[in-house]
């Protein structure tokens, strides 16, 4: 039996390609926090027509109308969630533009480490960059 040759492969032209890729994913990720921003500012308009309306509590049994520190605390509540999405948003599209330029590998990273955090798909793709950018091919992409 006759050995076959190994398959050969410009290894720069795959990382351009994957650099390409992760750059896309990271600009859809910015665009998935930014409507999960307007989905939290939905549900906080619900929730806040719900709980202010005294014809709600009117009920006996219900006790009487809602605590304003209940509604402080989830109004601080949500404010902290669009703000942390806000920050996702423009951390990963900074990182995607700085994929794309072949700039700040490390804030790319940290990016990644980040999004690691937001399960499930912000794992992915904080695996896959990292993945990418640990090469010791694609460092020497980022110091040329």
């Amino acid at each position: 039996m006759t050995e076959l040759a190994p398959l050969m492969r410009d290894q720069r032209k795959a990382d351009a390609d994957h650099l390409r890729l992760i750059g896309v994913f990271h600009f859809v990720f910015a665009g998935l926090a930014a409507v999960g921003i307007g989905f939290i500012a939905l549900h906080y308009a619900v929730m806040h027509a719900v709980f202010v309306d005294p014809a709600m509590w009117k009920n006996p049994k219900g006790g009487g109308p809602i605590p304003e520190q209940f509604i402080a605390a989830f109004t601080w509540l949500y404010l902290i969630f669009g703000a942390l999405l806000v920050a996702a948003a423009i951390a990963n599209l900074v990182s995607g533009l700085l994929i794309r330029k072949r700039r700040c590998r490390t804030f790319s990273l940290i990016v990644a480490g980040l999004n690691c955090i937001q399960i499930p798909f912000g794992t992915i793709l904080g695996v896959f960059t990292f993945v990418v950018l640990l090469r010791d091919s694609v460092r020497e992409l980022y110091e040329a």
